[in-house]
């Protein structure tokens, strides 16, 4: 791993420590944190109730050496007290969106400890909904949505990204998918079809292009900017006549570019979720694609990446 990648293998900060020791060895990018903080937070007005259900992982990165290197602890910032932020901050302030909630953490992480001079937080946000024809407004019911997500970068300069995103929305058309003309070798047994069903379950995220990201929008402005990218992606999905789920990945990715003018550069992993028609042959009975085999595994895995031309460098927003 070379001095500017990170773990992920993205470009990232280069180690404090880039002057060999008398081994010969050096100490690479770090970071450090409390990953998966679960954090519920309910707002209570008039006797109804509103939840945020989260699923936090803070990281941290900075003059962290010593610890690795003689086990000083003088600069390090526990990841107790972390995830201990993350609940004192939920009861503060309230945890309104996943993005807003990201950028508050982050801020307060590098204004907290001198130490740290980069600060990673990733959010999933579980859906509820509220149990319908009832008198309750406390009541809830786990959706069966996809998870929200967000990723929030902030250097100590006030450097900032803001990566939004969802993953295991899933989605299947009945018809209007093809599959053909693929090359063909020697252990080729797939046949091509001209009716079949596509199905998937998107993990998609969508860098946004604001400087600083956040600093004018509102918790609600965010909420409403992932209601439209989840509407641009299911209705690319459902309009796109598919020759190939590459074809689709891409069609997805361009649409929420056209619909949002905020955002630079959406990145998907759609696995193809196959379903092959039943062989009814044996009873006697045809299958005009009415009846199939939903495999789970193994799967196809299309990934890819739809950006504007010119997009701004993303620099870590990505890791």
């Amino acid at each position: 791993m070379s001095e500017e990648e990170t773990m992920s293998g993205e470009t990232g900060t280069v180690p404090h420590e880039t002057v060999p020791r008398e081994d010969g060895i050096v100490l690479g990018p770090t970071r450090y944190g409390k990953a998966e903080v679960r954090v519920v937070h309910v707002a209570k007005s008039d006797g109804e109730h509103d939840i945020r259900d989260l699923n936090v992982s803070v990281a941290l990165s900075g003059d962290q050496a010593d610890t690795h290197l003689t086990g000083d602890n003088t600069k390090v910032l526990t990841t107790d007290a972390q995830k201990n932020a993350v609940f004192a901050l939920a009861r503060r302030h309230g945890v309104a969106s996943p993005e807003s909630f990201a950028l508050l953490l982050a801020r307060h992480f590098l204004s907290t400890c001198p130490y740290i001079d980069h600060a990673r937080i990733a959010v999933d946000e579980y859906a509820w909904d509220r149990v319908p024809d009832v008198r309750s407004r406390h009541s809830f019911m786990r959706s069966g949505r996809e998870t929200r997500t967000a990723l929030v970068h902030r250097d100590a300069d006030g450097t900032t990204s803001v990566v939004s995103g969802l993953k295991d929305l899933v989605v299947l058309n009945s018809t209007g998918s093809e599959f053909h003309g693929f090359y063909k070798d020697e252990y080729t047994t797939l046949a091509e079809t001209d009716d079949r069903i596509l199905a998937t379950a998107v993990d998609a995220r969508w860098r946004h292009t604001n400087a600083p990201p956040g600093a004018d929008r509102t918790a609600e402005d965010w909420d409403k900017a992932y209601e439209r990218a989840h509407a641009s992606l299911l209705a690319a999905f459902a309009d796109t006549y598919s020759l190939s789920l590459q074809q689709t990945l891409y069609a997805m990715g361009r649409r929420l570019l056209l619909d949002e003018a905020g955002v630079c550069e959406v990145r998907l992993a759609l696995p193809n979720r196959h379903h092959f028609a039943a062989d009814l042959t044996p009873f006697g009975l045809d299958n005009d694609n009415r009846v199939f085999f939903a495999a789970d595994r193994p799967y196809g895995l299309i990934e890819g990446a739809v950006a504007r031309a010119g997009a701004p460098v993303p620099g870590r927003a990505w890791e």
